[in-house]
């Protein structure tokens, strides 16, 4: 959608070495040439996307380069981060552009640069904008923010999932789990690791595996948990598999895409889950109460219970997996 909006501003023969924060593995960068570009992006289906389509792909830049092209995300936090690291590896004399879509509040961000660093140029198109700022070398360089404590033991980062604070629907979920867990669980979807700690802090447990797009929150959960019992992949959860099933799967799935809701997001959970247990194994998943997941979970599990929740959050718990829907 936005590359109207890059081509007003790009000259794809004066670019030079080119370094672009946060891409969508899908979009169009034909502007840009693979072997003088460098892609930073976080998140594990869009990294190898982009990968795959002959992008040189990274999780966090090294060197200068004469163009920087900065993807605002929708946190502001994560956004100032963004724009200081871009900043960081910016050539003496190169041109940064912050690009960002007006419901993820580009203009505020542009408002705000133009009082520290000045804005050259700004072009609008596909509802959202693209600026050069005029001196990037004035951008605040404590925006590249230190580590996050959301609870007692843990770190995060601006910008990643209830980086201040554990989610209560994953705290909802915690207190629901049984006293004793199977011994070979899925933490699917796992963020900065609050949930998988609480997971191995019950008896039974002999392997747990964190699921997590985000390298970012991944990273964090490696910090923050130092068990031999856990494994940690940067993966999708929708299409992540195992080579032997496990017996427990437990998640907060994300139902949200940008800023509009996505209830497929959390079926396709559903999905990769019941791909996952054996027969007997279980699922233990929090979600809104407004949410429609008991026909999802039907459609991939024999039988389906809600064991709990509040106004917000219902708690379910499902059992008997297949792992296609039944016709």
């Amino acid at each position: 959608m936005r590359f109207a909006r890059l081509a007003l501003a790009f000259d794809p023969d004066a670019s030079g070495q080119t370094l672009i924060i946060g891409a969508d593995g899908a979009e169009d960068l034909s502007l840009f040439d693979p072997e003088r570009t460098l892609i930073v992006e976080s998140l594990a289906h869009n990294h190898h996307a982009l990968a795959q389509r002959g992008f040189r792909v990274a999780t966090a830049p090294e060197g200068a380069f004469d163009t920087v092209l900065v993807t605002l995300p929708r946190a502001r936090d994560a956004a100032r981060a963004r724009i200081a690291l871009g900043a960081a590896h910016l050539a003496p004399e190169g041109a940064m552009w912050l690009d960002g879509q007006k419901t993820d509040g580009i203009e505020s961000v542009i408002k705000e640069i133009r009082s520290l660093a000045g804005i050259a140029e700004v072009h609008s198109k596909a509802h959202g904008k693209i600026a050069r700022v005029s001196d990037p070398t004035a951008t605040p360089s404590d925006w590249l923010q230190d580590s996050l404590s959301p609870a007692p033991g843990f770190i995060t980062r601006a910008g990643m999932f209830s980086a201040t604070e554990p989610d209560p629907g994953s705290q909802l979920l915690a207190a629901a789990l049984p006293e004793r867990m199977p011994t070979r669980v899925v933490d699917l979807g796992a963020g900065w690791g609050w949930l998988s700690a609480q997971i191995l802090a019950r008896p039974g447990v002999q392997m747990l595996h964190l699921v997590e797009a985000d390298h970012a929150a991944l990273e964090a959960a490696r910090m923050n948990i130092k068990d031999v019992r856990a494994q940690f992949h940067w993966a999708d959860a929708r299409s992540f598999r195992l080579p032997d099933p496990v017996n427990a799967v437990v998640m907060n799935p994300p139902f949200h895409s940008g800023r509009d809701a996505d209830p497929g997001l959390g079926a396709a959970f559903i999905r990769a889950a019941a791909g996952l247990l054996t027969g007997a194994g279980r699922l233990w998943m929090v979600a809104n109460r407004h949410l429609p997941y008991e026909a999802d979970l039907s459609s991939y599990f024999g039988e389906v219970t809600e064991i709990g929740g509040d106004n917000r959050f219902k708690l379910l718990m499902a059992t008997g997996a297949r792992s296609r829907k039944p016709r």
